[in-house]
C-alpha cells in the first residue's frame, strides 16, 4: 500500500460517526462499492465537542464526586448531539481503569520493551492500563496495528519508531491523543520524544577519533521511503556519523543492514573482508554490536586489542561483563516515562504540540581501544 493509499483508508477509518450504526459506502476504485463500518464515535470526540478534557467527560460517564452542574449539562449535550454509545461490557470489565495503546515494532528489538518498561512505570499510580501491540517494519501493517487499537477504543496512544506517512499520523493526532517516538521532524497534532540522534552519533566518533581510529564503519538500517526532516532515529544516527566523520577529515564508511544481530554480523563480515578493514565498526544500535562481536570472535580476532566495536542504546545486555559494549546511553526508560507525561497532559486537555529531546551520554567500556597497527588487516587477510 503506498501513502496515498494509507492516507485514504485513514479517512475512511478514522472518520467517528455522527449517525449511529449507518454505513457508508466507499469506492474500491473499479467503479463497484465496498461497503464499510465508520468507526464509534470516542470519548475524544465527545470532549472535542464539549471543549472540557477527556478526564471531565469520563468523570461524567462515571458520575465521579465533584463533577459541576454546568460540566455536565455540556458533557451530555455533546454525547447526545454526537451519538456517543460507551462499550459498556468493556468499561464494565475494566471497572474504573482506562487504557493507552502502545505500539512497538517488535519484542526481539531490546531497546524498545525498555521503553515500554518506562511507560507502564508511569503509568502504575493512574487509572490507565497499557496495551501492547507490535506492529513489526511495514508501514501496512503499522497501520493495521493502530487501528486495531483505535477498534478497542483506546484513550491515547505511545506509538514507537512509525513508518507511516506524517500525514496519516498528523490525522490520526488530530482525532485521539498521540505521542510517537523515535521521529524526528515535530508534528503539530500530536507530541513527539527522540533522542539527540545526530548529538550522540557526534560523541561516539569523537570518542573513536581520540582513540586514535581513521576507518570507522558505520552500520544503519534502510531509511525507506520517509524523506528529511520526518525520518527516524537510525537516518538520523548516520547523519550524524557522516558530519562528524566529515568534521574530523575522515571518510565516512555507511553499510546499511538490519538493526538485528543477524545485521551486524553481515556488515561486520562484509567490513572486515575488505583489503584495508575498518579498525573500528560503530553499529547504530547495541543488538547490531552484538552481531559484529560475533563476526570479529569467528575471524580470532581480539576485541578491543584487534578491533574496536561500539553500539548504540545502552540496552540492558551491554552492561554485561562479557559484554562491556561502549555505547551511547538514550535511556529507554525515561523515553518511556517522557512519553507517557505528555499523553496524560493531552488527556488532561493540552493541545500544543511538544517536542522533548532526551539528551545523549557516551558510556564507554570494555570493546573500544586505540587500534592496533596492522594487526586486524593481517588477521583479516588470513582468514
Amino acid at each position: 500500500m503506498d501513502n496515498s493509499a494509507a492516507d485514504a483508508d485513514l479517512r475512511g477509518d478514522m472518520t467517528a460517526s455522527r449517525n449511529g450504526d449507518k454505513r457508508p459506502v466507499r469506492s474500491r476504485g473499479d467503479g463497484t462499492a465496498q461497503s464499510s463500518v465508520v468507526r464509534r464515535v470516542t470519548i475524544q470526540d465527545v470532549a472535542r465537542e464539549a471543549q472540557v478534557s477527556v478526564s471531565a467527560v469520563s468523570k461524567v460517564l462515571r458520575d465521579a464526586y465533584g463533577v459541576s452542574p454546568e460540566m455536565r449539562i455540556k458533557v451530555t449535550a455533546a454525547i447526545e448531539k454526537l451519538g456517543y454509545r460507551p462499550q459498556a461490557g468493556a468499561r464494565a470489565m475494566r471497572g474504573r481503569s482506562y487504557t493507552v495503546g502502545v505500539m512497538l515494532v517488535a519484542l526481539s528489538h531490546p531497546f524498545q520493551p525498555e521503553i515500554v518498561e518506562g511507560v507502564t512505570d508511569e503509568l502504575e499510580p493512574t487509572p490507565y492500563q497499557e496495551i501492547l501491540i507490535t506492529g513489526g517494519l511495514a508501514a501496512e501493517r503499522q497501520q493495521r496495528s493502530i487501528e486495531a487499537l483505535v477498534d478497542r477504543q483506546v484513550d491515547g496512544l505511545v506509538i514507537i519508531a512509525p513508518e507511516m506517512s506524517t500525514a496519516w499520523l498528523e490525522r490520526l493526532g488530530a482525532s485521539l491523543p498521540t505521542v510517537v517516538v523515535a521521529r524526528h521532524g515535530g508534528a503539530t497534532s500530536f507530541d513527539t520524544v527522540v533522542d539527540d540522534d545526530q548529538g550522540g552519533a557526534r560523541l561516539m566518533v569523537d570518542h573513536l577519533v581520540s582513540l586514535g581510529h581513521r576507518r570507522i564503519a558505520h552500520t544503519t538500517h534502510p531509511t525507506g521511503v520517509l524523506e528529511r526532516p520526518h525520518v527516524l532515529a537510525h537516518t538520523a544516527r548516520c547523519d550524524g556519523y557522516i558530519r562528524a566523520m566529515q568534521r574530523h577529515g575522515l571518510e565516512p564508511d555507511v553499510i546499511e543492514t538490519s538493526y538485528t544481530e543477524e545485521g551486524g554480523y553481515r556488515a561486520a563480515t562484509e567490513a572486515l573482508s575488505r583489503p584495508t578493514p575498518p579498525t573500528a565498526i560503530f553499529a547504530g544500535a547495541d543488538i547490531a554490536a552484538l552481531g559484529a562481536l560475533r563476526a570479529a570472535e569467528e575471524r580470532g580476532l581480539r576485541v578491543p586489542e584487534d578491533l574496536t566495536v561500539t553500539g548504540y542504546d545502552n540496552v540492558n545486555a551491554s552492561s554485561i561483563g562479557r559484554v562491556s559494549l561502549t555505547t551511547v546511553d538514550q535511556s529507554g526508560h525515561l523515553t518511556g516515562q517522557m512519553s507517557t507525561r505528555l499523553l496524560l497532559e493531552r488527556l488532561n486537555g493540552r493541545t500544543q504540540p511538544v517536542h522533548y529531546v532526551v539528551a545523549p551520554r557516551l558510556v564507554p567500556r570494555g570493546t573500544s581501544a586505540a587500534p592496533a597497527r596492522g594487526r586486524a588487516a593481517r588477521a583479516a587477510r588470513s582468514s
